[in-house]
């Protein structure tokens, strides 16, 4: 790794608010005397805005960080030996007191726990065309995160905070450009205990990042009219181009 990547990973989990209190002490001290340390701090700033838009300003419930603790320990408990990529679950847990100390509000731990769900699939450098979508009711926690690569135009869908009612299965949907006003759906998600990937090789890329995204929950089986019949969530792409 050079060390314009440790500046910017430096960078990010400033922004993030991941660093120890006195960890950041020491950035702050730092970009005052070291410009790129502080033009990507800036960067960073300006690059995850976006995510601002989605969340309010709360004051975190006072079990919120027991609540989180408590769901991770359940899904290691079931999935951890079977879905390697879940891994990322267990170094979230360790790095849960230092979370605690950045995060002021929900915002931000929204942001961290995105980060760290994706940070098994980009430990290299984000290559150009890295796009997240995130997926959650009002001020909820995410239900899911969705990563898309536009140059292979391979998504994939993991859970967060989703359970599957009986009798009832998520559907994926898009609208653009390229399919009209009415959604298209993109198949179901019938596994949520473990991320789903599908493939959007009949998109073309430029839409694509444009495209307005839904995740419906249908009777088993999906739609049974080819549009989405139950409460659905929506999101749209954020770029996570380094």
């Amino acid at each position: 790794m050079t060390d314009r990547d440790d500046i910017d990973m430096l960078a990010a989990e400033y922004v993030l608010g991941t660093l120890d209190p006195t960890q950041r002490k020491s950035v702050v001290a730092r970009r005052m005397n070291e410009p790129d340390l502080d033009a990507a701090i800036a960067d960073w700033e300006q690059r995850l805005a976006p995510l601002n838009t989605y969340y309010g300003a709360i004051v975190p419930s006072e079990n919120l960080f027991a609540s989180i603790r408590s769901k991770i320990d359940a899904i290691g408990k079931s999935t951890i030996d079977q879905i390697p990529s879940l891994a990322e679950f267990a170094r979230m847990k360790r790095n849960l007191a230092a979370w605690r100390a950045g995060a002021l509000g929900a915002g931000a731990i929204a942001a961290s726990l995105i980060i760290a769900v994706l940070a098994t699939d980009i430990a290299s450098p984000v290559q150009s065309g890295q796009f997240v979508a995130v997926f959650h009711r009002d001020d909820t926690q995410p239900a899911f995160v969705m990563s898309v690569d536009i140059d292979t135009r391979e998504v994939t869908i993991r859970p967060i905070e989703a359970s599957m009612p009986e009798g009832k299965i998520y559907q994926l949907w898009i609208v653009t450009e390229q399919t009209g006003p009415k959604p298209k759906s993109l198949g179901l998600l019938e596994n949520i205990a473990q991320p789903t990937k599908k493939q959007l090789g009949q998109f073309d890329p430029a839409m694509l990042r444009n495209a307005t995204f839904g995740i419906s929950l249908e009777p088993e089986g999906g739609s049974p009219t080819g549009q989405p019949t139950g409460p659905a969530i929506h999101g749209r792409l954020i770029s996570v181009e380094h």
